[in-house]
């Protein structure tokens, strides 16, 4: 068996960097600086943009049983929650006197979308404020809390009357919105006086 030396054999880039080391050299450094050019471009943040699809509705009904707040606030309310696009799931847990109803939308709605449902979800619970009973305290929406790290601190006091309190936590939201990285404090569960 004999080898034709004309016979062609597939392009070897080892080979050719060997027999051609300057090149090879100039081409490796100009890889390495369009390499290091294009990560001192890329955009980089230390919290990347996302969509956060759960927002909460909170109502509060002082004096109320599980059963009036699931028949005359929880089943009004998502009901009409139906009615909203791309929505994936609405879960409620209701205990005496308070709600708090979880809605997720779809993993697959584009950002716009997710935004247009939750204006859709305030909407559609603001058409129905009017069947809601006297005296309920809400409904409140949450959908900013995916932006940020959450802790919950619970004021209370035996002696203290219910405008002591609110004093007091007032106080310690506006302490806590001096704090450095603190950019939202919100007061929940306020007592009317």
């Amino acid at each position: 068996m004999t080898t034709d030396s004309t016979e062609k054999r597939p392009f070897n880039l080892s080979r050719w960097a060997i027999g051609h080391p300057s090149i090879a050299r100039f081409l490796f450094g100009l890889i390495i600086l369009a390499g290091a050019l294009g990560l001192m471009r890329m955009g980089q943040k230390e919290d990347p943009d996302f969509t956060f699809r759960v927002m909460v509705v909170q109502a509060v009904w002082p004096g109320a049983s599980i059963q009036e707040m699931e028949d005359q606030v929880v089943n009004k309310i998502e009901r009409k929650l139906q009615e909203t696009p791309h929505l994936d799931f609405v879960r409620s847990y209701t205990r005496a006197g308070s709600a708090i109803i979880t809605l997720q939308v779809k993993g697959d709605t584009n950002a716009e979308q997710v935004k247009d449902a939750f204006y859709q979800v305030r909407k559609k619970v603001g058409d129905i404020a009017s069947d809601l009973p006297q005296g309920l305290l809400g409904p409140y929406f949450n959908d900013e809390f995916g932006d940020t790290f959450i802790t919950l601190h619970s004021i209370s006091g035996n002696g203290y009357s219910y405008p002591e309190l609110k004093k007091f936590a007032i106080q310690a939201r506006d302490m806590l919105l001096t704090t450095p990285g603190v950019e939202k404090a919100v007061i929940i569960g306020d007592q009317p006086e």
